[in-house]
């Protein structure tokens, strides 16, 4: 059985800087072979550009031993072409990158790598990376619920064009993009300067046993249900935010909470642990109402019986999980984010109490 070949879908709005990111994969000397899977009718095409094309051949090699493949049609089909190519020796590429169209909802894309077999057989999804435009995000984001999904279901996001917005603002919208999806890491990336390695293997849909979700969001979070102020009004140093740029504006940036983001996510911790049966069919009865509200979801339980971590994670309807490593040192509790649109958050939260053994 051959390795599976990763895959990363790069997604973002028009203008996002989608475009420059993956010029630099397809010319830099990264010494990687890679296959890049364009959707081709977005208004920023790289083709014009960088590629001549005679019209026929939709598969073309860069001049770094990567190929570019543009798709009109079906990406099922496009990663079969590619997969029968690379089999017969034709072509040769170690990963897949595939930038969606600017209003896609990355959803079904990556519904793709669980439901056709031929497809999960041979490719790993690893990682939906979400390209932010600091200077028209705000706008996107309140006027276009697609942007705010690329956001909800993101394994890393990148902020571009950070330099034509102040501090303050960067701020504010980290502050927002936090709030709709606490597990993605958030960096500034300016003129598609990433370095390669926060961009491939982020290991976004591995079942393992770690849940990473910001701290400061975490925080946030707690200070929110212990009292009902805002969480702004006691950001001392400790809070997470870089403070360096000035206490001026030090609260403005929670002005926010005027965007009513659809999208939107809440955690659950206990340290009791759960009652199997109870939990499966409460988690089940979740997904059968809120699959396609539900953009990704994640934790690491906590379950009666059961010496080790038992790790779960999804995207809509499609949930996998696992049993983990031993609970070592630590204290043996549960921790489960859910990131969606408009879910009924209290009564999840409540459900999943009723669920402790």
């Amino acid at each position: 059985m051959s390795k599976l070949i990763p895959v990363t879908i790069l997604t973002g709005f028009l203008g996002s800087g989608k475009t420059t990111l993956l010029k630099r994969i397809l010319n830099e000397q990264h010494g990687m072979k890679i296959a890049v899977i364009e959707n081709e009718f977005g208004e920023e095409n790289i083709d014009n550009e960088i590629l001549v094309q005679d019209g026929r051949e939709q598969i073309v090699q860069m001049s770094n031993g990567c190929i570019c493949c543009t798709i009109r049609g079906d990406l099922v089909q496009a990663l079969s072409t590619l997969l029968t190519r690379r089999d017969a020796g034709e072509i040769g590429f170690d990963r897949v990158v595939i930038e969606t169209t600017g209003v896609a909802n990355p959803g079904p894309v990556a519904q793709t790598f669980f439901m056709d077999e031929e497809i999960a057989s041979r490719y790993l999804l690893d990682a939906v990376i979400t390209l932010v435009d600091a200077k028209h995000a705000h706008l996107q984001l309140d006027q276009q619920e697609e942007a705010q999904r690329q956001v909800g279901f993101a394994d890393a996001i990148f902020i571009t064009k950070s330099d034509l917005v102040t501090e303050a603002d960067v701020a504010e919208l980290r502050h927002r993009l936090l709030h709709m999806n606490p597990r993605a890491p958030i960096r500034l990336v300016n003129f598609g300067e990433a370095p390669i390695d926060t961009i491939f293997d982020l290991r976004g849909f591995n079942l393992n046993a770690k849940l990473e979700i910001d701290p400061e969001f975490l925080r946030a979070d707690e200070h929110e249900h212990d009292h009902d102020h805002e969480h702004g009004e006691h950001c001392g140093d400790d809070c997470g935010h870089d403070h360096d740029h000035g206490h001026g504006h030090a609260h403005d940036h929670h002005h926010h909470h005027n965007h009513t983001d659809r999208i939107a996510s809440f955690v659950f911790r206990s340290d009791k642990p759960f009652h199997y049966g109870k939990l499966e069919e409460f988690l089940s009865g979740i997904l059968a109402v809120y699959g396609e509200k539900l953009l990704r979801y994640k934790g690491v339980l906590y379950m009666e019986g059961v010496d080790r971590k038992v790790v779960f994670q999804g995207v809509h309807q499609l949930m996998g999980s696992d049993i983990g490593a031993k609970w070592e040192d630590e204290t043996p509790g549960t921790r489960m984010v859910f990131i969606g649109v408009d879910l009924p958050r209290d009564a999840i939260l409540k459900g999943l109490e009723n669920c402790l053994a």
